[in-house]
Parts: structure tokens; C-alpha cells; sequence
């Protein structure tokens, strides 16, 4: 049996394009045998409150309408091609009200309709998913012929049981066995390792039901969600094919014939809600474990990708950034240039203070030549100065400390936007997931930009990207804008660590707070100073309000900020 693999990329509700390519798809001349596509292939994913929509329900009734006609003048003589597909099926009453919504497998053969074969049974509620608010769940596992071959189906978080749901789809399909393939039309999100834990499970069912595991994913960038694609196969002791990292992709081959890899099925679940994030820290668990240069590519390929995706669905052909001399702006600039097409531009903009040093000055416009950039330097000191003096005849008081470094980020903010709407360009933020954690930096200041590609990196890890793209892209970034000490250069002399930790250790406890929930006692007996527990716990749980108000965020790791980060602002502020 041919086994064909389409790893498709498509805007979300885009049904024209999706009607397009599964019309084109089938007709290749290379389309018959078994063609896979990913989960919700037919709308897109994530869809939060779109599928209760009116519109949309009807523009993608209209959709399934359309396939059925066209699928229907289909020759039925062509009986060697079937297609999977994922998408919704609806439930209305006789009054036409919606009574339920199921995620669902449907197959498609030439000369038939549409028809349901399998409804997901496990809907996932943990991180960012939420999708028993909309999907009901189905209780079958599902199996189906095809070229006198047995498949069994599973659609996505079908393939992962844990303590999370009631029972396992995997284990009711061993009940069904023998199987000669299992298929899993999936849309899941990207972060570090994530192909590696899919390949492990997969390895683990097809030990399990003694037959080759077909997985195939969607590509995009979502708000905040990245999908990898990476689809693939395998025979259970080998990889026999690998779809490309955030590429469209078609993959296809002979079913191949199982082989035992000794890989045992879990007896139990493995996982819960407390154990289903990869924790970063060394084994002493004092510092965050190194970036290796795989996952440093891996990140950023991401963030070009995730860069131009947003670019691409919002109609931006214009970037811009606003360069400090430090190290976060830098990273930014430097990636934004990376993922350049011909038609866009990009522009940066140095808009020094009183306190700004030279050398700030100095290391920005290397960059840019470096880069091949223009920089445009946009001095606040006067309308500081003008600001100053207004608020003292005003107020009959000084402008002084915190207030006077938050009006100079917010001045920044404000004429960064200014040129932006001026030109058109997307402004792009700089700040990373320390800062984010903290709360160091200015609502409305230098936390402004449509999309923040570095706020799912520690500061850490930003210095350790950095390091990589100089060694790929040799001086790139001057070595001095790494080697220099963090300053948001606001006061004299000001350096991140006078009010903060040293950026290892913060990170290392931030991750700890974040993703292990590791408690006080046990960060003490770590190493960890109480005083400074108390403090870093302090100002992450008093940012709540900063990070409601931020733009979306690239997640690239388990557990981010954003949208799997729930936390309310309104609680009582717990201490140690």
C-alpha cells in the first residue's frame, strides 16, 4: 500500500486555500494509496471561539459542501485512493441549534461524500489547550480498511494517556489487533525536544500494536503557537521518514513492515499535570542547562519562521526596532535581518538619554554596519529635559527616581510608534522571559511591539543564542554588545544586577518557580537565599498586571508566559 503524508500550512478559517490544496493534493499523479492529513486540516488550529461563530460555522459548512460535490463527480473506478483528513463535525437540533462540536477523522473516496471515521476521544485542558470548552468527546476507538489492510485511527492527544483522562484509546486498539498501520493526524505545538517525545511514543504504540505508526502534523505560527510539522514514519525500530522543520512537506513510501525496537508501553500513565513539562536545570538544579548548538538552530529557525509568519497574515512588509546597545535589541535586530525577504525592509532607530553612554552609540551603529542597516539616532535629553520641567511647574515637584527612568522608557515607546505609524512597519519587542518574569521594564515603555520573539528566552539563554549566531554568521553581532554588562541605562551607573540577581541564578529560580514549583524549603536546601527567594517571588507574582497587558509571545519551551500562563492578577500575593 502507498502511504502518502501531506504536511500542510494554511491560515486558520482560510477555506479557500485548504479547499485548494486538498483538491490539487488528490489529483497528483502520485496520490493514490493512503493520504494523510493533519488534525483540523479542514480549519486550521488553534480555534478558540471561532468554531461558535455564525460565520464561520457557515463558511465551513459551505467548505464540506463544496469537497462532497467535487469529490462526488470523482470517477468511483479509482478505488485505490483514500484520503483522512481532520476537521469538525457539527450537531444542530431540527430548530438548528448547535448542540454539540466533535474533532474528528474523516475519509474521503473518489465518487463518495465525506464521512465521519473516528471522533477524538481525549481533549486535552492542560497549558494551552482548552478543548473540552468547545469539542465533545467521542468514546470509540476506531479502526478501518483500506487495500485489505487494517488501520487504527487516533487523532492527536489520542496517543498520550495519562492521569489527565479516563482511559486509553492506545490499549483499546491492542484489543483490536491484529493492525497493519496506526495512523495519527495530529496538530501539535512546537517547543525544544517535542520531536523527540513524539518518535519515543510512537515507538511505544507501535511495540504495543506490532505495526508501523504514521504521524503526520501541521505547519504554522498562531498568535503565540508555533507547529513544526516534522510529521514522519516509523516501522518502530527505524525512522523511515521525516518530514521538514516548519515546512510545507509531502512525504511518501510503502507501508513498510513492523519491526520490534523493545521499547515497552507504559502499564501506567507516566504523566500528570505537574510532570508533563521538560525541566531545563542541571543536575544540580542550580543553573539552567545550557543551549547545545542543535537547539540553538532550532530556536532560530523558530523565530525567523514565527517572524515572517506573523509578518506574512498581517500584510507587514516593514520592521523596526529599537536599538539600545544592549544585548536583547541586538538579538532582535540581528534575527529580524536573518529573516529578510527581498520585498521587506527593516530599519533601526537609537534613541539615547541623558544616561546612554557612547559606547552604546558606538555598538549600535557597528551592528548596523555589520547588518547592512541604516541607523537613525532620535535624542530624548531635550524632550526629557522639556517633560522635567513641565511636571515640576505642574506638580510644584520633581520628576525623580522611578518615575523619571519609566518617563524616559515610555518616551522611547511613544516615538518608536510614532515612526511606526509613520512608515507603516511593525515594531518588533525586545524584552526576554526574565524581565517578563520580574516585571523589569515599563508598561507602555520598552515593553511595547506587535509580537516579542525573544519572551520565551531567559537572559541566559539570549547571551547563549547570541554566541551561536556569531559562530554561524562569524562577527556578526560585536563582541562587546555581549561581553558588556546589562544596563537599561535609565540612571547613572545603572546595571541590571543592582536590582536584581545575577542573571544564571535569577533564571535557574525563575525556572523553578515556573516550571517546577519547587517549593521555599526545598529552593533553600538548594542554595537558593531565602532573602532572595523571597524577593524574586515577590515581583514575579506583583507583574501579574504587565504581562496581562503584553504583546503575544513566541512559546518555544513546555511551560511559557502568555497564553498556557494563567494567573490572575486580582489574588492575594502569597509569601515565604
Amino acid at each position: 500500500m502507498q502511504l502518502n503524508l501531506n504536511q500542510t500550512h494554511h491560515e486558520i478559517g482560510d477555506f479557500e486555500a485548504i479547499f485548494q490544496d486538498l483538491t490539487e493534493i488528490l489529483q497528483r499523479p502520485n496520490s493514490e494509496g493512503l493520504n494523510l492529513f493533519p488534525e483540523l486540516f479542514l480549519t486550521g488550529y488553534p480555534l478558540q471561539d471561532l468554531p461558535l461563530q455564525k460565520s464561520f460555522i457557515q463558511e465551513y459548512m459551505q467548505l464540506l459542501e463544496d469537497i462532497n460535490l467535487w469529490s462526488e463527480r470523482r470517477p468511483k473506478s479509482n478505488k485505490e485512493q483514500l484520503a483522512l483528513l481532520g476537521g469538525l463535525n457539527y450537531h444542530f437540533s431540527d430548530q438548528g441549534q448547535l448542540l454539540k462540536i466533535e474533532n474528528v477523522m474523516y475519509s474521503l473516496k473518489p465518487g463518495e461524500k465525506l464521512k465521519v471515521v473516528a471522533v477524538k476521544q481525549l481533549l486535552p485542558t492542560y497549558d494551552l489547550y482548552e478543548e473540552k470548552k468547545y469539542f465533545s468527546a467521542g468514546k470509540e476507538t476506531s479502526i478501518l480498511e483500506f487495500q485489505g489492510k487494517k488501520i487504527g485511527l487516533l487523532i492527536c492527544e489520542d496517543m498520550w494517556f495519562s492521569h489527565l483522562h479516563a482511559h486509553d484509546p492506545v490499549r483499546e486498539l491492542q484489543k483490536l489487533a491484529p493492525l497493519d498501520l496506526c495512523i495519527n493526524l495530529s496538530a501539535s505545538p512546537y517547543h525544544l525536544q517535542k520531536f523527540d517525545e513524539r518518535l519515543k511514543r510512537a515507538n511505544e504504540v507501535a511495540e504495543l500494536l506490532k505495526c508501523p505508526v504514521a504521524y503526520v502534523n501541521r505547519v504554522g505560527f498562531e498568535d503565540e503557537i508555533l507547529f513544526d510539522g516534522q510529521s514522519f514514519l516509523t516501522d518502530g525500530k527505524s525512522l523511515v521518514l521525516k518530514a521538514d522543520l516548519f515546512k510545507k512537506d509531502f512525504l511518501n513510501t510503502i507501508l513498510p513492515k513492523f519491526q520490534s525496537n523493545g521499547i515497552a508501553y507504559p502499564e501506567q500513565p507516566t504523566s500528570s499535570w505537574s510532570t508533563i513539562f521538560y525541566q531545563r536545570l542541571t543536575e544540580d538544579k542550580k543553573r539552567l542547562r545550557p543551549l547545545t548548538d542543535t537547539e540553538c538552530l532550532e530556536i532560530l529557525n523558530a523565530l525567523i519562521f514565527s517572524l515572517q509568519e506573523y509578518a506574512q497574515k498581517t500584510n507587514m512588509q516593514k520592521f523596526l526596532v529599537a536599538l539600545s546597545g544592549g544585548m536583547d535589541s541586538a538579538l532582535v535586530l540581528t534575527i529580524a535581518k536573518l529573516a529578510l525577504t527581498k520585498n521587506q525592509q527593516l530599519e533601526a532607530v537609537f534613541m539615547p538619554g541623558f544616561f546612554s553612554s557612547s559606547l552604546s552609540y558606538d555598538l549600535s551603529l557597528d551592528l548596523c554596519r555589520n547588518l547592512g542597516i541604516k541607523l537613525t539616532t532620535f535624542p530624548i535629553k531635550f524632550i526629557h529635559s522639556t517633560i522635567r520641567n513641565n511636571y515640576r511647574d505642574t506638580f510644584q515637584n520633581e520628576l525623580k527616581g522611578l518615575a523619571d527612568e519609566n518617563i524616559q522608557s515610555r518616551l522611547r515607546g511613544a516615538l518608536i510608534y510614532a515612526r511606526s505609524n509613520d512608515t507603516g512597519a511593525m515594531v518588533i519587542n525586545t524584552s526576554n522571559k526574565s524581565e517578563l518574569a520580574v516585571g523589569y521594564s515599563t508598561l507602555y515603555g520598552d515593553s511595547v511591539g506587535a509580537l516579542s520573539i525573544l519572551g520565551d528566552l531567559y537572559k541566559t539563554e539570549v547571551f547563549e543564542l547570541a554566541k551561536f549566531i556569531n559562530k554561524k554568521y562569524p562577527g556578526i553581532i560585536p563582541a562587546d554588545i555581549i561581553a558588556r554588562p546589562p544596563s537599561a541605562e535609565l540612571r547613572e551607573d545603572q546595571k541590571d544586577e543592582d536590582s536584581l540577581l545575577p542573571y544564571p541564578e535569577l533564571d535557574a529560580l525563575l525556572e523553578h518557580l515556573l516550571s517546577y514549583q519547587t517549593s521555599p524549603e526545598d529552593l533553600k536546601k538548594l542554595g537558593f537565599k531565602e532573602k532572595d527567594i523571597q524577593k524574586i517571588h515577590s515581583l514575579w507574582q506583583r507583574s501579574e498586571y504587565k504581562r496581562k497587558q503584553f504583546c503575544p509571545i513566541v512559546k518555544i519551551k513546555h511551560k511559557s508566559f502568555g497564553f498556557g500562563y494563567r494567573n490572575p492578577i486580582l489574588k492575594k500575593t502569597f509569601t515565604f
